[in-house]
């Protein structure tokens, strides 16, 4: 049995739980966030490498089959967020009202938000920041997750092509929509790399919200002024 140091399951989003969600979906869903809370778990305690699917299958009560019904690959089970962005890009980025970097960073906001609001529902706050340095250096130092984030990099840089396309009849193909799009997506290490910076430095989650969100709204400047005009290109 694993002992947790903290509880992964506040951290991962809630949008897959409707008044309309059946039995069996409900088990699926809670399965998935057990398997990936677990190996979270696992992969911190003593390495990516060290530890296999079965282990994690047989901490779950499940076949490695199960496990790998869930999750393509091994990396997906401790890097499943990026699949969130992915479905927030294709909703809110979708939004004809809202300009695409004011898009992205209502994106970035709501995922700043469940982080912070993670970390106050820990019975250790400073604990908890602690694990997520300690999160963000299993990912650094493991190569084949940073492959993996860099593959997720590049798939939701692609539906943001595919999404700012259509909502200027252009190609996804077309370069306009492939540099803003890679330029939205920019915005996401800027908020990793603030939040390492703030995480211990702010005296309370109210600032480390604030300190992050101004970083990342300064790099959103640089950029506004191009994607501004995006609208109005036409091939």
């Amino acid at each position: 049995m694993i002992l947790r140091t903290v509880d992964w399951t506040a951290l991962r989003s809630r949008d897959g739980e409707t008044s309309t969600e059946g039995l069996r979906e409900r088990k699926k869903r809670i399965l998935r966030q057990q398997l990936s809370d677990t190996a979270t778990e696992m992969f911190m305690e003593r390495g990516f490498d060290a530890v296999r699917v079965a282990e994690i299958a047989e901490a779950c009560g499940v076949s490695e089959k199960t496990v790998f019904n869930y999750f393509p690959t091994k990396e997906a089970l401790v890097l499943d967020l990026g699949e969130a962005t992915l479905d927030s890009l294709r909703t809110i980025l979708a939004d004809p009202d809202l300009p695409p970097v004011d898009a992205a960073l209502k994106i970035l906001s709501g995922e700043l938000t469940s982080i912070t609001a993670w970390l106050s529902a820990q019975d250790d706050p400073a604990e908890a920041k602690a694990v997520l340095l300690r999160f963000a250096m299993l990912i650094r130092s493991t190569p084949s997750l940073r492959a993996h984030q860099r593959d997720t990099a590049d798939k939701q840089v692609a539906v943001a092509a595919e999404v700012l396309a259509r909502r200027t009849g252009m190609s996804p193909d077309d370069p306009e929509p492939q540099i803003a799009a890679t330029a939205l997506l920019a915005l996401w290490p800027v908020q990793f790399r603030a939040l390492r910076k703030h995480l211990h430095h702010a005296r309370t989650l109210e600032e480390l919200h604030a300190a992050v969100s101004s970083d990342v709204q300064r790099a959103a400047q640089l950029i506004d002024t191009g994607l501004s005009s995006l609208a109005y290109v036409r091939p």
